[in-house]
């Protein structure tokens, strides 16, 4: 616990001189003990991931040749057959639109993989491909070092082809295909898997509806050690539904919880639980563990492409509302950008990211904080380490906090002149966990300030974009609520 008790003689002095002369007065530095942690807080790996904010997902596979989403599991290799594949043209698209990380479906349902697995038959070794001799997980994984992107995988834990499906001999499977993986093809920053688990398949000719329990079959939490045991270090993070590193955000449609805390709470450890859509978007306030939530979307309709829907592909403008709904909520985007039966990302795509891009660089070019002037009504044991300052310098690792009883607070913004604005970032610094449990905007207009937008949440990142954009000439944020003292990293305005 920390042993550093609130000077609140001191704060309250300071936030008097400060009302009164928005100057600070005399103060320390270094000398005050930072805030206590909220627990949990992220790991490295989580933090890391957390602040490369956009990644992208590539689905392909026999699907793009069939017109299926989900392969039944009966398809010859022989329909697998790109005739321009260039995973270089994937992955520098991808790094010009702003993604950190690919996502590559190594398997889909229907149990086709893209590298030449021993341990089946069902895969690009036996399709015209190259002749036998092509290798998409190793093309992709290479060219994500080119590019300086990081690799991530997706191998489906269902498998429509396998005759051994719902047996314990399968579970050996896939644990031998993660082992070609992560010995061949790391270093992997993320490993995702889905709900969609037992159902109808060609399971190697029974064409049959088979159940499992969810629960207990996979026995994630043998395989997860599994995997670390291979790739120690850089630390892998795992996707599921519950995690352990990373949930889903409970929807495909873009978006995360306008509440959304970053901690929930997991007593299970399989992909598929039912119900749990509201809570995975929005988390748990008081949540034993740090899962952050991770949106996925396609860029089209469907996650694999289908020709009849190049006019179907979601414009800049629709793209840049899922930024703010995703990122813009504290979540981290995976946008799925599938390539085409040339094995080349469309014309469509590539436009549509291009002018995201744009839209992106555009709106957030300028911005009207930096290193502004800011006043707060009291900062942490007036010690300037954490004065009000911090939010405006553009430095990650400093940030504005109060003292340990004071979980409301308020930093104002001198702009320099009237100018218009329509979106607020705010940053929380996590590494001391999530914190703040409502906040407002006001704005200063006719000789009074005017509240203008109101939310819930901040976590790694916020950005409200305001409904009726204002002029004006000073920013006021208004931390309500906070589980502990406020811990504020950055304020941005556009």
């Amino acid at each position: 616990m920390n042993k550093y008790k609130p000077l609140v003689f001191a704060s309250v002095l300071s936030a008097f001189l400060l009302s009164c002369s928005g100057n600070v007065p005399s103060v320390t530095t270094g000398s005050v003990p930072p805030p206590a942690p909220v627990l949990p807080v992220p790991s490295e790996a989580q933090l890391a991931w957390h602040e490369m904010e956009t990644n992208a997902f590539i689905h392909f596979t026999t699907n793009t040749f069939t017109g299926k989403e989900w392969g039944y599991g009966d398809e010859s290799p022989s329909i697998f057959n790109p005739t321009q594949l260039d995973a270089d043209q994937w992955v520098s698209t991808l790094k010009e639109a702003g993604f950190k990380g690919v996502i590559l479906t190594c398997k889909h349902h229907d149990g086709f993989v893209l590298w030449p697995s021993k341990y089946t038959e069902h895969s690009i070794k036996n399709s015209p491909y190259k002749n036998g001799n092509g290798d998409i997980v190793k093309a992709v994984s290479d060219a994500c070092k080119r590019y300086g992107l990081k690799f991530g995988v997706y191998l489906s834990p269902w498998d429509r082809n396998r005759s051994d499906y719902g047996q314990p001999s399968y579970i050996t499977y896939y644990r031998n295909q993660l082992k070609e993986i992560f010995t061949n093809y790391g270093p992997i920053f993320e490993m995702w898997f889905d709900g969609a688990n037992g159902g109808d398949g060609y399971y190697g000719g029974a064409k049959e509806v088979r159940q499992i329990d969810r629960s207990t079959y996979y026995d994630w939490p043998t395989t997860l050690n599994m995997v670390r045991e291979l790739q120690p270090e850089p630390k892998v993070l795992f996707f599921s539904d519950a995690g352990p590193d990373i949930r889903w955000v409970g929807n495909e449609k873009g978006r995360a919880g306008e509440l959304n805390w970053n901690t929930i709470s997991s007593d299970t450890l399989y992909a598929g639980k039912a119900g749990i859509e509201d809570l995975l978007a929005t988390g748990s306030e008081d949540g034993k563990k740090w899962i952050p939530a991770e949106v996925d979307v396609s860029i089209r309709p469907g996650w694999f492409y289908h020709p009849e829907e190049d006019d179907k592909v979601k414009t800049p403008a629709q793209l840049f509302q899922i930024y703010l709904t995703s990122v813009g909520r504290g979540s981290t985007l995976l946008l799925n950008v599938p390539p085409d039966k040339r094995g080349l990302i469309n014309e469509k795509d590539v436009a549509a990211l291009k002018g995201w891009r744009k839209m992106l660089d555009e709106t957030f070019k300028t911005n009207l904080t930096k290193n502004a002037k800011v006043n707060a009504d009291s900062f942490r044991g007036n010690d300037k380490t954490y004065a009000a300052g911090n939010v405006t310098d553009g430095d990650k690792n400093t940030y504005w906090a109060t003292d340990d009883e004071v979980t409301s607070g308020s930093l104002e913004i001198d702009l320099g002149r009237v100018q218009p604005v329509k979106y607020v970032l705010l940053q929380e610094y996590i590494k001391l966990g999530q914190r703040v449990k409502s906040f407002s905007v006001e704005a200063w207009q006719d000789d009074e300030w005017k509240t203008i937008a109101n939310a819930e949440t901040i976590g790694y990142k916020r950005i409200l974009q305001l409904e009726n954009p204002v002029t004006t000439n000073k920013i006021r944020i208004k931390i309500e609520s906070s589980k502990a003292s406020p811990v504020i990293s950055a304020v941005e305005v556009y």
